[in-house]
């Protein structure tokens, strides 16, 4: 593995885990059904060493092997503020999707984005080129991922995810869109 990828190992607790490769979760619920439901999830405290053995005694050596391979294929979904800047720039009828809720987007928006609702995968998917670049976006850079994943998946493979989110744009690109922040109610 490249050496800029943060270190893994066993005795790592899944919050730590989780910190250092924010989309380990996906990762291994792709692969091995861990964490994503009730039935399969994991404690934030428990270790990777732990999770691996309670379910079917996973290598932890294939477990981190395929969570940093996931990891750069996350990052090479990603494109910067920056470079999607310079993208909307040279591509003005660029396909913009906010993942965000009716809220979020009703808030702030980038400009030209449409917010993705099931009618609009829909459209997409029946009427859609899937040779044109579509750019994802949420709060922080998240969420965007799962779908991305789900766009690549149904051949849409020009989807890029927009590298944290509009929160990154507003602070890189265009301060005059406001930041927020999420609260949750307990």
């Amino acid at each position: 593995m490249p050496s800029e990828l943060p270190p893994l190992n066993s005795d790592m607790t899944m919050s730590q885990v989780l910190q250092a490769y924010p989309g380990a979760q996906r990762a291994l619920f792709a692969r091995y059904h861990i964490g994503g439901c009730r039935s399969c999830g994991f404690q934030p405290g428990e270790t990777l060493a732990q999770v691996c053995e309670r379910n079917e005694n996973i290598p932890v050596a294939e477990a981190i092997a395929h969570i940093q391979d996931s990891h750069q294929g996350d990052a090479s979904l990603q494109i910067s503020p920056h470079d999607f800047e310079q993208l909307r720039r040279a591509i003005p009828d660029i396909v913009i999707l906010d993942v965000r809720t009716r809220e979020e987007h009703e808030a702030v928006k980038l400009p030209g984005a449409r917010l993705l609702t099931q009618e609009l995968v829909q459209e997409i998917f029946t009427s859609g080129d899937k040779t044109k670049t579509l750019v994802l976006y949420d709060h922080t850079g998240s969420r965007s991922l799962d779908a991305a994943a789900y766009f690549i998946g149904h051949g849409f493979a020009e989807t890029k995810c927009l590298s944290g989110g509009i929160d990154a744009y507003s602070q890189e690109i265009d301060p005059s869109l406001p930041r927020y922040r999420i609260e949750i109610e307990a």
